[in-house]
């Protein structure tokens, strides 16, 4: 029975070691920039990932539009400024992320008078899908 302890005690010490070392020594260990849950996504057997950037100069703004399944926005530099339809504006910041919800009228803005606004975009949708849908 000591010797059972003993033993497990040592092979879980060792795993752990192991489990920690894993991201030791220069190897990259991602950092979560966001972690939501979503409605809405595409249940087909297949969907289509795209990735965008998009350059926001000071002042600059999107077309009043709606998106069909969630969009993840991560901001890479400056502020990114996102009007819902009968919500408050939602300002984030360079190194943060959002998720646009589908259905819902909005306007992307970069308020910023003087800097620019880099965002990086994750849409997955339907295949061929348009990746938004202008409201009036």
């Amino acid at each position: 029975m000591r010797m059972t302890l003993c033993l497990r005690r040592t092979i879980a010490a060792t795993m752990f070691s192991l489990a920690s070392g894993a991201y030791a020594g220069g190897l990259a260990k991602p950092d979560l920039a966001l972690r939501q849950i979503v409605e809405a996504m595409p249940a087909g057997p297949r969907q289509e990932v795209r990735v965008l950037t998009a350059t926001f100069k000071p002042g600059d703004r999107t077309v009043t539009h709606t998106h069909r399944f969630p969009v993840t926005v991560y901001v890479l530099e400056g502020t990114f400024t996102l009007e819902l339809d009968g919500r408050e504006p939602i300002l984030v910041k360079a190194g943060n992320a959002l998720v646009e919800p589908p259905h819902v009228k909005m306007t992307g803005h970069n308020r910023s008078a003087t800097e620019s606004t880099r965002v990086l975009i994750f849409y997955v949708s339907e295949i061929d899908t348009p990746f938004l849908d202008l409201a009036h």
